[in-house]
Protein backbone atom coordinates (compact mmCIF):
# COMPACT_ATOMS: atom_id res chain seq x y z
CA UNK A 1 0.00 0.00 0.00
CA UNK A 2 1.21 3.88 -0.44
CA UNK A 3 -0.11 7.25 0.57
CA UNK A 4 -3.37 8.24 -1.30
CA UNK A 5 -4.13 4.77 -2.47
CA UNK A 6 -6.97 2.24 -2.23
CA UNK A 7 -6.39 -1.31 -1.19
CA UNK A 8 -9.90 -3.47 -1.52
CA UNK A 9 -10.99 -5.80 1.59
CA UNK A 10 -13.28 -8.27 1.67
CA UNK A 11 -15.44 -8.39 4.27
CA UNK A 12 -16.23 -12.06 5.57
CA UNK A 13 -19.61 -12.31 7.64
CA UNK A 14 -19.53 -15.02 10.30
CA UNK A 15 -21.67 -18.20 9.11
CA UNK A 16 -24.21 -19.40 11.97
CA UNK A 17 -23.47 -22.71 13.29
CA UNK A 18 -27.37 -24.38 13.06
CA UNK A 19 -25.91 -26.80 15.99
CA UNK A 20 -24.59 -24.83 18.94
CA UNK A 21 -25.85 -25.26 22.45
CA UNK A 22 -26.28 -22.68 24.82
CA UNK A 23 -22.97 -23.89 26.58
CA UNK A 24 -21.30 -22.73 22.95
CA UNK A 25 -20.58 -26.67 22.10
CA UNK A 26 -20.79 -26.60 18.79
CA UNK A 27 -21.94 -30.33 16.56
CA UNK A 28 -19.08 -31.94 14.36
CA UNK A 29 -19.21 -35.01 12.07
CA UNK A 30 -18.81 -38.27 14.10
CA UNK A 31 -19.29 -42.07 13.08
CA UNK A 32 -21.91 -43.48 13.24
CA UNK A 33 -20.68 -46.41 15.76
CA UNK A 34 -18.96 -44.10 18.17
CA UNK A 35 -22.09 -41.99 18.42
CA UNK A 36 -23.64 -43.02 22.14
CA UNK A 37 -27.41 -43.96 22.35
CA UNK A 38 -29.04 -42.46 25.01
CA UNK A 39 -32.73 -43.64 25.98
CA UNK A 40 -34.81 -40.67 27.18
CA UNK A 41 -37.39 -41.49 29.76
CA UNK A 42 -40.14 -40.43 28.41
CA UNK A 43 -42.18 -37.21 30.91
CA UNK A 44 -46.04 -38.38 31.32
CA UNK A 45 -48.68 -35.68 31.62
CA UNK A 46 -51.59 -36.17 34.06
CA UNK A 47 -53.27 -36.83 31.16
CA UNK A 48 -53.61 -40.00 29.73
CA UNK A 49 -55.14 -38.70 26.61
CA UNK A 50 -52.52 -36.63 25.86
CA UNK A 51 -49.85 -39.36 26.70
CA UNK A 52 -51.45 -41.26 24.34
CA UNK A 53 -51.35 -38.88 21.39
CA UNK A 54 -47.80 -37.93 21.63
CA UNK A 55 -46.82 -42.20 21.82
CA UNK A 56 -46.56 -42.31 25.76
CA UNK A 57 -45.56 -39.17 26.96
CA UNK A 58 -43.37 -35.99 26.09
CA UNK A 59 -39.47 -36.53 24.21
CA UNK A 60 -36.85 -34.22 26.07
CA UNK A 61 -35.35 -31.94 22.69
CA UNK A 62 -38.34 -32.77 20.78
CA UNK A 63 -40.74 -30.47 18.81
CA UNK A 64 -44.00 -30.41 18.54
CA UNK A 65 -46.41 -28.49 16.49
CA UNK A 66 -50.40 -28.01 17.32
CA UNK A 67 -52.91 -26.25 14.82
CA UNK A 68 -56.75 -26.17 15.12
CA UNK A 69 -59.39 -23.57 14.47
CA UNK A 70 -59.47 -20.53 16.66
CA UNK A 71 -61.09 -20.45 19.55
CA UNK A 72 -60.57 -24.75 19.49
CA UNK A 73 -59.06 -24.82 23.04
CA UNK A 74 -55.15 -24.91 21.90
CA UNK A 75 -53.86 -22.09 24.70
CA UNK A 76 -55.80 -23.59 27.53
CA UNK A 77 -55.06 -27.05 26.54
CA UNK A 78 -50.88 -26.64 26.48
CA UNK A 79 -51.81 -23.96 29.43
CA UNK A 80 -53.05 -26.81 31.03
CA UNK A 81 -50.66 -29.24 30.01
CA UNK A 82 -47.50 -26.66 31.43
CA UNK A 83 -49.04 -26.88 34.89
CA UNK A 84 -48.72 -30.54 35.07
CA UNK A 85 -45.14 -30.53 34.03
CA UNK A 86 -44.05 -27.70 36.49
CA UNK A 87 -43.95 -29.94 38.52
CA UNK A 88 -41.72 -32.00 36.76
CA UNK A 89 -39.49 -29.01 35.19
CA UNK A 90 -38.47 -25.76 34.54
CA UNK A 91 -41.42 -24.38 31.42
CA UNK A 92 -40.84 -21.16 30.17
CA UNK A 93 -44.21 -20.24 28.38
CA UNK A 94 -43.92 -17.27 25.95
CA UNK A 95 -46.83 -15.60 24.75
CA UNK A 96 -47.05 -13.86 21.30
CA UNK A 97 -50.93 -13.18 21.49
CA UNK A 98 -52.15 -12.69 25.24
CA UNK A 99 -50.50 -10.33 28.40
CA UNK A 100 -49.27 -12.08 31.41
CA UNK A 101 -52.51 -10.45 33.11
CA UNK A 102 -54.91 -12.17 30.94
CA UNK A 103 -53.14 -15.64 31.14
CA UNK A 104 -53.48 -15.17 34.24
CA UNK A 105 -56.82 -14.97 34.70
CA UNK A 106 -57.47 -18.17 32.51
CA UNK A 107 -54.71 -20.23 34.71
CA UNK A 108 -56.90 -19.49 37.73
CA UNK A 109 -59.60 -21.95 36.09
CA UNK A 110 -57.40 -24.68 35.95
CA UNK A 111 -55.71 -24.94 39.30
CA UNK A 112 -52.32 -24.25 41.16
CA UNK A 113 -49.33 -23.42 39.40
CA UNK A 114 -45.95 -24.41 40.38
CA UNK A 115 -43.05 -22.08 41.22
CA UNK A 116 -41.52 -23.30 38.26
CA UNK A 117 -43.50 -21.84 35.87
CA UNK A 118 -42.34 -19.00 33.93
CA UNK A 119 -44.34 -16.56 32.02
CA UNK A 120 -42.94 -14.26 29.08
CA UNK A 121 -45.13 -11.95 27.09
CA UNK A 122 -43.00 -11.34 24.28
CA UNK A 123 -42.45 -11.65 20.52
CA UNK A 124 -39.15 -10.71 19.26
CA UNK A 125 -37.12 -13.64 19.12
CA UNK A 126 -33.97 -12.44 20.19
CA UNK A 127 -35.44 -11.35 23.36
CA UNK A 128 -36.96 -15.24 23.97
CA UNK A 129 -33.39 -16.74 23.31
CA UNK A 130 -31.59 -14.55 25.60
CA UNK A 131 -34.23 -15.13 28.27
CA UNK A 132 -33.93 -19.05 27.43
CA UNK A 133 -30.09 -18.78 27.69
CA UNK A 134 -30.59 -17.38 31.56
CA UNK A 135 -33.43 -19.43 32.45
CA UNK A 136 -32.29 -22.60 31.17
CA UNK A 137 -36.12 -24.70 30.78
CA UNK A 138 -36.66 -27.97 30.29
CA UNK A 139 -40.13 -27.37 27.98
CA UNK A 140 -40.44 -24.61 26.29
CA UNK A 141 -43.98 -23.14 25.03
CA UNK A 142 -44.40 -20.44 22.16
CA UNK A 143 -47.78 -19.49 21.23
CA UNK A 144 -48.33 -18.49 18.83
CA UNK A 145 -45.36 -18.93 15.98
CA UNK A 146 -47.65 -16.54 13.86
CA UNK A 147 -46.13 -14.06 16.31
CA UNK A 148 -42.90 -14.39 16.78
CA UNK A 149 -40.49 -12.59 14.64
CA UNK A 150 -36.93 -12.00 14.18
CA UNK A 151 -35.30 -8.92 13.94
CA UNK A 152 -32.81 -10.15 11.43
CA UNK A 153 -34.77 -11.32 8.53
CA UNK A 154 -37.40 -9.02 6.64
CA UNK A 155 -40.69 -8.95 6.93
CA UNK A 156 -43.96 -8.68 8.89
CA UNK A 157 -44.75 -11.23 11.41
CA UNK A 158 -46.51 -14.60 10.29
CA UNK A 159 -44.58 -13.97 6.52
CA UNK A 160 -43.19 -17.42 5.28
CA UNK A 161 -39.67 -16.31 5.93
CA UNK A 162 -40.15 -15.21 9.25
CA UNK A 163 -42.20 -18.48 10.11
CA UNK A 164 -39.48 -20.56 8.64
CA UNK A 165 -36.48 -18.48 10.22
CA UNK A 166 -37.79 -18.59 13.83
CA UNK A 167 -39.16 -22.49 13.53
CA UNK A 168 -35.72 -23.10 12.31
CA UNK A 169 -34.10 -21.35 15.36
CA UNK A 170 -36.45 -22.96 17.54
CA UNK A 171 -35.30 -26.36 16.28
CA UNK A 172 -31.93 -25.87 16.96
CA UNK A 173 -32.44 -24.77 20.61
CA UNK A 174 -34.47 -27.62 20.95
CA UNK A 175 -31.94 -29.92 19.84
CA UNK A 176 -29.16 -29.15 21.04
CA UNK A 177 -29.97 -28.53 24.91
CA UNK A 178 -32.73 -31.33 24.91
CA UNK A 179 -35.48 -28.68 25.69
CA UNK A 180 -39.13 -30.05 24.72
CA UNK A 181 -40.78 -27.59 22.52
CA UNK A 182 -44.15 -26.83 21.86
CA UNK A 183 -45.14 -24.55 19.25
CA UNK A 184 -48.94 -23.22 18.64
CA UNK A 185 -49.87 -22.57 14.76
CA UNK A 186 -52.86 -21.09 13.19
CA UNK A 187 -54.55 -23.12 10.24
CA UNK A 188 -56.28 -21.45 7.23
CA UNK A 189 -59.98 -21.85 6.04
CA UNK A 190 -59.45 -25.04 4.43
CA UNK A 191 -58.06 -26.54 7.58
CA UNK A 192 -54.89 -26.96 6.57
CA UNK A 193 -51.34 -25.00 9.40
CA UNK A 194 -50.89 -21.91 7.95
CA UNK A 195 -47.31 -20.67 6.52
CA UNK A 196 -45.24 -22.77 4.61
CA UNK A 197 -45.36 -26.33 4.46
CA UNK A 198 -41.86 -26.91 5.42
CA UNK A 199 -43.08 -26.26 8.89
CA UNK A 200 -44.78 -29.71 9.16
CA UNK A 201 -41.52 -31.39 7.58
CA UNK A 202 -39.04 -30.06 9.81
CA UNK A 203 -41.07 -30.65 13.08
CA UNK A 204 -40.77 -34.09 14.94
CA UNK A 205 -44.60 -34.45 15.96
CA UNK A 206 -47.91 -32.59 14.34
CA UNK A 207 -51.01 -32.22 16.16
CA UNK A 208 -54.43 -31.21 15.39
CA UNK A 209 -56.77 -30.00 17.76
CA UNK A 210 -60.64 -30.19 16.38
CA UNK A 211 -63.53 -30.24 17.05
CA UNK A 212 -67.15 -28.47 16.71
CA UNK A 213 -67.77 -25.00 18.03
CA UNK A 214 -70.80 -25.88 19.42
CA UNK A 215 -70.17 -28.91 20.77
CA UNK A 216 -67.66 -29.60 24.23
CA UNK A 217 -65.88 -32.59 22.87
CA UNK A 218 -62.66 -32.14 21.36
CA UNK A 219 -60.08 -34.72 19.40
CA UNK A 220 -56.78 -34.70 19.28
CA UNK A 221 -55.39 -35.70 16.42
CA UNK A 222 -51.68 -36.88 15.63
CA UNK A 223 -51.18 -36.93 11.73
CA UNK A 224 -47.21 -36.90 11.94
CA UNK A 225 -45.32 -38.46 14.96
CA UNK A 226 -41.56 -39.80 14.90
CA UNK A 227 -41.85 -41.02 18.41
CA UNK A 228 -44.83 -42.92 18.37
CA UNK A 229 -48.27 -43.90 15.95
CA UNK A 230 -49.55 -41.27 13.63
CA UNK A 231 -53.43 -42.50 13.94
CA UNK A 232 -54.21 -42.13 18.01
CA UNK A 233 -56.25 -39.72 19.30
CA UNK A 234 -57.33 -38.35 22.40
CA UNK A 235 -60.90 -37.22 23.31
CA UNK A 236 -61.72 -34.06 25.66
CA UNK A 237 -64.90 -32.13 27.01
CA UNK A 238 -64.42 -28.79 27.31
CA UNK A 239 -65.85 -27.73 30.74
CA UNK A 240 -65.80 -24.63 33.16
CA UNK A 241 -62.44 -25.87 35.05
CA UNK A 242 -60.78 -26.33 31.16
CA UNK A 243 -60.10 -29.62 29.10
CA UNK A 244 -61.56 -32.85 31.28
CA UNK A 245 -59.96 -36.48 29.08
CA UNK A 246 -62.77 -38.64 28.03
CA UNK A 247 -61.40 -42.53 28.92
CA UNK A 248 -64.63 -44.10 27.40
CA UNK A 249 -65.29 -41.91 23.84
CA UNK A 250 -68.00 -44.50 22.87
CA UNK A 251 -70.13 -44.06 25.58
CA UNK A 252 -70.13 -40.44 25.05
CA UNK A 253 -71.14 -40.79 21.44
CA UNK A 254 -73.36 -42.91 21.77
CA UNK A 255 -75.57 -41.57 24.98
CA UNK A 256 -78.23 -40.07 23.02
CA UNK A 257 -78.94 -42.41 20.63
CA UNK A 258 -82.33 -42.93 19.98
CA UNK A 259 -83.50 -47.01 19.67
CA UNK A 260 -84.96 -47.66 17.14
CA UNK A 261 -84.30 -44.72 15.06
CA UNK A 262 -84.74 -44.79 11.37
CA UNK A 263 -81.34 -43.47 9.47
CA UNK A 264 -78.73 -44.48 12.08
CA UNK A 265 -76.08 -46.92 12.08
CA UNK A 266 -73.71 -48.10 14.70
CA UNK A 267 -70.17 -48.36 13.59
CA UNK A 268 -66.59 -49.71 14.75
CA UNK A 269 -63.72 -47.66 13.41
CA UNK A 270 -60.37 -48.20 14.27
CA UNK A 271 -58.64 -45.21 15.54
CA UNK A 272 -54.93 -45.82 16.47
CA UNK A 273 -54.93 -48.59 18.71
CA UNK A 274 -58.33 -48.93 20.48
CA UNK A 275 -61.35 -49.57 18.78
CA UNK A 276 -64.28 -46.85 19.24
CA UNK A 277 -68.11 -46.93 18.32
CA UNK A 278 -69.52 -44.04 16.76
CA UNK A 279 -73.30 -43.05 14.91
CA UNK A 280 -73.62 -42.61 11.80
CA UNK A 281 -76.88 -40.63 11.00
CA UNK A 282 -78.67 -39.96 7.19
CA UNK A 283 -81.70 -37.64 6.65
CA UNK A 284 -83.09 -38.50 2.53
CA UNK A 285 -85.89 -36.15 1.36
CA UNK A 286 -87.19 -35.12 -1.86
CA UNK A 287 -85.88 -32.59 -3.24
CA UNK A 288 -87.33 -29.27 -3.80
CA UNK A 289 -85.38 -27.68 -6.01
CA UNK A 290 -84.11 -28.81 -9.71
CA UNK A 291 -80.77 -30.29 -8.43
CA UNK A 292 -80.77 -32.30 -5.07
CA UNK A 293 -78.50 -31.57 -2.22
CA UNK A 294 -75.89 -33.64 -0.51
CA UNK A 295 -74.67 -32.31 2.82
CA UNK A 296 -71.67 -34.40 5.25
CA UNK A 297 -70.48 -33.41 8.55
CA UNK A 298 -67.75 -35.68 10.12
CA UNK A 299 -67.67 -38.02 6.96
CA UNK A 300 -65.71 -37.20 3.44
CA UNK A 301 -68.14 -35.73 0.93
CA UNK A 302 -66.50 -37.19 -2.16
CA UNK A 303 -67.05 -41.06 -0.50
CA UNK A 304 -70.32 -40.42 0.64
CA UNK A 305 -70.88 -39.39 -3.30
CA UNK A 306 -69.62 -42.42 -4.48
CA UNK A 307 -71.69 -44.77 -2.11
CA UNK A 308 -75.12 -43.13 -3.37
CA UNK A 309 -74.14 -43.35 -6.88
CA UNK A 310 -73.34 -47.52 -6.29
CA UNK A 311 -76.91 -47.68 -4.46
CA UNK A 312 -78.51 -46.24 -7.17
CA UNK A 313 -76.50 -47.82 -9.94
CA UNK A 314 -76.42 -51.16 -8.49
CA UNK A 315 -79.26 -51.56 -5.68
CA UNK A 316 -81.88 -49.53 -7.58
CA UNK A 317 -82.51 -46.80 -5.22
CA UNK A 318 -83.68 -43.50 -7.39
CA UNK A 319 -81.27 -40.59 -4.84
CA UNK A 320 -80.83 -38.44 -8.05
CA UNK A 321 -84.18 -36.53 -6.43
CA UNK A 322 -83.50 -36.77 -3.05
CA UNK A 323 -81.38 -34.52 -0.90
CA UNK A 324 -78.65 -36.31 1.43
CA UNK A 325 -77.74 -34.97 5.16
CA UNK A 326 -75.64 -37.25 6.81
CA UNK A 327 -73.34 -36.42 9.77
CA UNK A 328 -71.08 -38.38 12.59
CA UNK A 329 -72.77 -37.91 16.17
CA UNK A 330 -70.54 -35.87 18.62
CA UNK A 331 -68.36 -34.17 16.35
CA UNK A 332 -65.68 -36.95 15.97
CA UNK A 333 -64.31 -37.00 11.90
CA UNK A 334 -64.36 -40.78 10.42
CA UNK A 335 -62.31 -41.52 7.65
CA UNK A 336 -62.03 -45.25 8.09
CA UNK A 337 -62.92 -47.32 4.86
CA UNK A 338 -64.73 -49.54 7.11
CA UNK A 339 -67.41 -47.28 7.89
CA UNK A 340 -68.80 -47.17 4.09
CA UNK A 341 -70.97 -50.26 4.81
CA UNK A 342 -72.45 -48.28 7.85
CA UNK A 343 -73.04 -44.85 5.16
CA UNK A 344 -74.88 -47.47 2.39
CA UNK A 345 -77.21 -48.94 5.62
CA UNK A 346 -78.13 -45.90 6.84
CA UNK A 347 -78.73 -44.26 2.94
CA UNK A 348 -80.94 -47.32 1.98
CA UNK A 349 -83.10 -47.34 5.61
CA UNK A 350 -83.61 -43.51 5.36
CA UNK A 351 -84.73 -43.80 1.55
CA UNK A 352 -86.88 -47.05 2.80
CA UNK A 353 -88.56 -44.88 5.14
CA UNK A 354 -90.04 -42.66 2.51
CA UNK A 355 -91.20 -45.68 0.22
CA UNK A 356 -93.01 -47.43 3.34
CA UNK A 357 -94.65 -44.51 4.28
CA UNK A 358 -96.19 -43.81 0.13
CA UNK A 359 -96.86 -47.65 1.01
CA UNK A 360 -98.62 -47.73 4.49
CA UNK A 361 -100.13 -44.31 5.02
CA UNK A 362 -101.24 -44.04 0.98
CA UNK A 363 -101.73 -46.70 -1.44
CA UNK A 364 -102.10 -49.53 1.11
CA UNK A 365 -105.60 -48.12 2.46
CA UNK A 366 -106.89 -47.39 -0.67
CA UNK A 367 -106.55 -50.78 -1.52
CA UNK A 368 -107.36 -52.23 2.21
CA UNK A 369 -110.29 -50.03 2.71
CA UNK A 370 -112.55 -51.88 0.18
CA UNK A 371 -111.47 -55.36 1.59
CA UNK A 372 -112.57 -54.08 4.58
CA UNK A 373 -115.60 -52.66 4.11
CA UNK A 374 -117.01 -55.54 2.25
CA UNK A 375 -116.06 -58.05 5.24
CA UNK A 376 -117.84 -55.46 7.67
CA UNK A 377 -114.69 -55.42 9.98
CA UNK A 378 -112.80 -52.56 11.35
CA UNK A 379 -109.28 -53.99 11.05
CA UNK A 380 -108.42 -56.53 8.05
CA UNK A 381 -105.73 -58.53 10.36
CA UNK A 382 -108.90 -58.95 12.58
CA UNK A 383 -110.66 -61.87 10.00
CA UNK A 384 -110.73 -65.26 11.64
CA UNK A 385 -112.12 -68.53 10.99
CA UNK A 386 -112.04 -71.34 13.96
CA UNK A 387 -109.01 -69.79 15.08
CA UNK A 388 -107.30 -69.29 11.96
CA UNK A 389 -106.06 -65.62 11.85
CA UNK A 390 -106.23 -65.74 8.42
CA UNK A 391 -106.69 -61.67 8.09
CA UNK A 392 -103.34 -61.01 9.13
CA UNK A 393 -101.76 -63.57 6.89
CA UNK A 394 -104.33 -61.89 3.80
CA UNK A 395 -102.77 -58.09 5.32
CA UNK A 396 -99.09 -59.15 4.60
CA UNK A 397 -99.21 -60.53 1.49
CA UNK A 398 -101.10 -57.37 0.73
CA UNK A 399 -98.20 -55.09 1.74
CA UNK A 400 -95.87 -57.09 0.37
CA UNK A 401 -97.66 -56.52 -3.06
CA UNK A 402 -98.01 -53.43 -2.59
CA UNK A 403 -94.24 -52.64 -1.65
CA UNK A 404 -92.54 -55.03 -4.65
CA UNK A 405 -94.81 -53.37 -7.22
CA UNK A 406 -93.89 -49.86 -5.90
CA UNK A 407 -90.08 -50.97 -5.75
CA UNK A 408 -90.67 -52.37 -9.09
CA UNK A 409 -91.91 -49.22 -10.72
CA UNK A 410 -89.87 -46.73 -9.16
CA UNK A 411 -86.85 -49.07 -10.25
CA UNK A 412 -88.27 -49.15 -14.00
CA UNK A 413 -88.95 -45.67 -14.15
CA UNK A 414 -85.46 -45.10 -13.04
CA UNK A 415 -84.06 -47.29 -15.98
CA UNK A 416 -86.56 -45.72 -18.45
CA UNK A 417 -85.28 -42.21 -17.61
CA UNK A 418 -81.53 -43.44 -18.24
CA UNK A 419 -82.56 -45.27 -21.25
CA UNK A 420 -84.25 -42.17 -22.95
CA UNK A 421 -81.87 -39.67 -21.86
CA UNK A 422 -78.83 -41.90 -23.72
CA UNK A 423 -81.12 -42.34 -27.14
CA UNK A 424 -81.64 -38.79 -27.07
CA UNK A 425 -77.43 -37.80 -26.72
CA UNK A 426 -77.10 -40.31 -29.29
CA UNK A 427 -79.53 -39.19 -31.87
CA UNK A 428 -78.12 -35.65 -31.25
CA UNK A 429 -74.65 -37.29 -31.80
CA UNK A 430 -75.88 -38.99 -35.31
CA UNK A 431 -75.67 -37.41 -38.10
CA UNK A 432 -78.61 -37.90 -40.93
CA UNK A 433 -77.34 -40.01 -43.63
CA UNK A 434 -77.74 -38.27 -47.18
CA UNK A 435 -81.07 -39.44 -49.44
CA UNK A 436 -80.00 -40.88 -52.68
CA UNK A 437 -81.25 -37.65 -54.67
CA UNK A 438 -78.89 -35.92 -52.84
CA UNK A 439 -76.30 -37.83 -53.89
CA UNK A 440 -77.30 -38.23 -57.38
CA UNK A 441 -77.44 -34.23 -57.53
CA UNK A 442 -73.78 -33.96 -55.89
CA UNK A 443 -72.54 -36.33 -58.56
CA UNK A 444 -74.63 -34.49 -61.51
CA UNK A 445 -72.59 -31.02 -60.42
CA UNK A 446 -69.57 -32.75 -60.04
CA UNK A 447 -69.39 -33.98 -63.78
CA UNK A 448 -70.73 -30.56 -64.51
CA UNK A 449 -68.14 -28.47 -63.36
CA UNK A 450 -65.32 -31.18 -65.13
Amino acid sequence: SSWSSFEEEVEVQEVKNARVSLTGEKSKPTKLKEVSSINYARIKTDMDEFNRVLGGGVVPGSLVLIGGDPGIGKSTLLLQVSTQLANKGTVLYVSGEESAEQIKLRSERLGDIDNEFYLYAETNMQAVRSQVEAIKPDFLIIDSIQTIMSPEISGVQGSVSQIREVTAELMQIAKTNNIATFIVGHVTKEGQLAGPRMLEHMVDTVLYFEGERHHTFRILRAVKNRFGSTNEIGIFEMQSGGLVEVLNPSQVFLEERLDGATGSAIVVTMEGSRPILAEVQALVTPTVFGNAKRTTTGLDFNRVSLIMAVLEKRCGLLLQNQDAYLKSAGGVKLDEPAIDLAVAVVMGAAFNAIITSLVSDIITPLILNPVVKAANVENLSKLSWNGIAYGSFLSAVINFLVVGTVLFFVVKAAEKAQNLGKKEEAVEEEAPAPTQEELLTEIRDLLANK
